[in-house]
């Protein structure tokens, strides 16, 4: 199945060759999800070589070495998203100097957790985004073009939004619908509204996937695969609508699928063929042209 048209907005990878991009200090070889995900498994699985966004994995810390190798080979398939330290309780660069300095070899977004997601912090207030760190890199964000991705819970989305209000221009992408999920076929009401909230700044973008763990585990059926988060998908698209709406597999990610290649087709069937509410520009936007507007440079 080929899927030349497609831009795969998230993807995490790691190398074999622990020799060459060893891991780092803490981790063992044991920790990954799998023993090792590249653009190869990639392309085995999608039967295509992708355009991908690469995603930094936590266990290289900040040595971005071989997603910056891989750009650097083939820049115009790869991208990257990067991670740098707004915090910190040793010395290291300020984060904007880091993110300039990723820039330059081809990462264009950077990876941010909430609060939620995050050690818990003594003295953490709600205003969790309130650091310097963190506003330095919403401002560096938008004075160099990059963008600011977050994996977070919607019980974040609110001070993100604060800090949206305060960096109007920055480029910000909520990662797997902002936490959002589809239980038993049913939305949450209030986290919806959360998240269809940030809809009002046109700099916050929504990723939607991945859709085999959006919903539930037997959600949809044999003729539409994981048809339960079509509402999901069309709440998104109605507010956000479609130019701010960025298709993902979370290929290599911790929700692994049960058949790659056929859950795949069915992710992106999903968007292609099923979701009757959207033009085909708007699947052209959501499945490839918002990725690469965004996420390269």
């Amino acid at each position: 199945m080929r899927m030349t048209t497609i831009v795969d907005a998230h993807v995490h990878v790691w190398s074999p060759d622990h020799a060459r991009y060893p891991l780092a200090p803490g981790f063992a070889p044991e920790d990954p999800w799998l023993p090792s995900f590249t653009p190869d498994d990639h392309e085995q699985i999608v039967g295509d070589a992708l355009p991908m966004n690469l995603v930094q994995m936590t266990w290289y810390g900040l040595d971005h070495s071989y997603i910056l190798d891989l750009i650097a080979s083939d820049p115009d398939r790869f991208t990257g998203t990067g991670m740098v330290p707004a915090i910190c309780d040793v010395s290291l660069a300020s984060p904007e100097r880091a993110m300039r300095d990723l820039a330059k070899s081809g990462i264009r977004a950077f990876r941010l957790r909430g609060r939620a997601a995050q050690p818990t912090r003594e003295h953490a207030t709600e205003e969790w985004l309130g650091h310097e760190g963190y506003q330095q890199m919403f401002a560096c964000a938008a004075d160099e073009g990059l963008a600011l991705s977050f994996l977070c819970a919607t019980s974040d989305l609110h001070e993100i939004g604060r800090m949206c209000d305060r960096f109007p221009s920055t480029t910000v992408i909520l990662d797997h619908c902002g936490g959002l999920r589809v239980r038993d076929g049913n939305i949450d009401s209030d986290d919806l509204r959360l998240l269809l909230s940030l809809a009002q700044y046109p700099e916050v973008h929504v990723k939607f996937g991945p859709v085999h763990a959006l919903g539930d585990p037997a959600g949809g059926d044999q003729q539409i695969p994981f048809a339960d988060t079509l509402p999901l998908l069309r709440a998104i698209v109605s507010l956000y609508g479609a130019r701010r709406v960025l298709w993902e597999s979370d290929l290599g990610g911790p929700v692994l699928m049960r058949q790659p290649p056929r859950d795949l087709a069915g992710c992106v069937a999903l968007v292609r063929d099923h979701a009757d509410f959207l033009s085909a520009e708007d699947r052209q936007l959501i499945l490839a042209d918002n990725a690469r507007r965004l996420l390269w440079a």
